[in-house]
């Protein structure tokens, strides 16, 4: 298991979430009929953020899910979503985020291109703890006190780009029907592309619940990136590589991407299982 680990780390991250964005959608006639796939397979949720309302989905986003079943929380408790993450969670964390969420790899792509930057600070780390506020609001206390899925209604970037823009240029009867909300939620899409063209992961980083659900199991979870301390002499190499906020290999930011495995001069760093 460290071999294979360790050799999906090194070479074949970028590879593994392009496979991981296609496989989530991969009812690709649904792009040119401008309609929701409803198969069986949309009973089960994927480990990343990946929208339900994507035309080319084949299976339900975790977040939404959540979401949906904390709406009608008052007549049945969502046993099956808090399962799915538990289990998500206590197998990966947030080895997820870096390796099998579709909107994580976009991000990357479009921090590629050539534009300002900001670097990690004092700042992008307090901002990292926003997506923990907006889980508690959008994700919890809305579905709950609302009946209303408000994360996936007045943010979500990745439901925007994936379902709300392909629908609308597939669907000429849902063009007569936009409103407010749309134009709303294509702002917000706009603001996030900018903040990832400038910051590293911004989304990810300050805004996404679904991330911050995942960094609670970050330290017990069963798969991801591990420190031999008897090797580690506290160089602190690699939290400067990283460019997550984190504080220490491991921590709830870190996303397992393997950067600091790359600097290590002690290769005191290596993928493996608890």
């Amino acid at each position: 298991m460290k071999s294979i680990l360790e050799h999906l780390g090194t070479y074949k991250r970028r590879y593994i979430q392009l496979l991981a964005a296609v496989l989530y959608n991969c009812h690709f006639a649904g792009f040119f009929e401008g309609r929701i796939y409803k198969g069986k397979s949309k009973g089960f949720c994927v480990p990343g953020l990946n929208c339900y309302s994507c035309p080319g989905a084949v299976a339900s986003c975790p977040l939404g899910s959540l979401q949906n079943g904390l709406t009608r929380v008052s007549v049945k408790v969502p046993f099956y979503v808090l399962g799915t993450l538990l289990l998500f969670g206590l197998l990966f964390g947030r080895l997820i985020c870096g390796f099998l969420c579709p909107f994580g790899f976009l991000q990357e792509l479009l921090h590629k291109i050539p534009f300002f930057k900001i670097r990690k600070n004092r700042i992008t780390r307090a901002l990292s703890y926003v997506k923990y506020g907006i889980l508690l609001i959008f994700v919890i206390g809305i579905p709950v006190l609302k009946a209303a899925p408000g994360f996936c209604k007045y943010i979500c970037p990745a439901g925007t780009l994936e379902a709300g823009i392909p629908l609308v240029l597939a669907n000429e009867n849902l063009r007569e029907q936009l409103g407010f909300l749309f134009s709303w939620k294509v702002f917000v899409l706009a603001l996030c592309t900018l903040l990832c063209l400038m910051c590293y992961r911004g989304f990810c980083r300050f805004l996404c619940p679904l991330g911050a659900l995942y960094s609670f199991f970050n330290p017990v979870a069963f798969l991801g990136i591990r420190v031999d301390q008897k090797k580690c002499t506290g160089c602190g190499a690699c939290i400067r590589a990283c460019k997550m906020d984190v504080k220490c290999v491991g921590d709830g930011e870190c996303i397992h991407c393997g950067d600091c495995k790359k600097v290590c001069p002690e290769d005191a760093i290596y993928y493996g299982t608890k």
